[in-house]
């Protein structure tokens, strides 16, 4: 399986929000094991990659995240 970016920016940005907000949950406020959840949603907005996704041939990118993902560094 190649490990090519399915996420793009907004599915990034909710996953990272969400996922800080359950993850904060560990630690305040209810303390239920739930929220570790939340770190599976950070890193996978970290990765822009997620398994479930490509198993399903979901991709959020737009044009100009997939153009970004192909350019290589100097």
């Amino acid at each position: 399986m190649k490990f090519e970016r399915n996420i793009g920016t907004t599915d990034r940005i909710i996953r990272l929000v969400v996922g800080a907000a359950l993850l904060s949950q560990v630690f305040f406020g209810l303390q239920t094991p739930w929220g570790w959840l939340g770190a599976v949603l950070v890193v996978t907005a970290a990765f822009r990659f997620c398994p479930p996704y490509a198993l399903l041939g979901i991709n959020t990118c737009s044009a100009a995240d997939k153009r970004s993902a192909t350019k290589q560094p100097a």
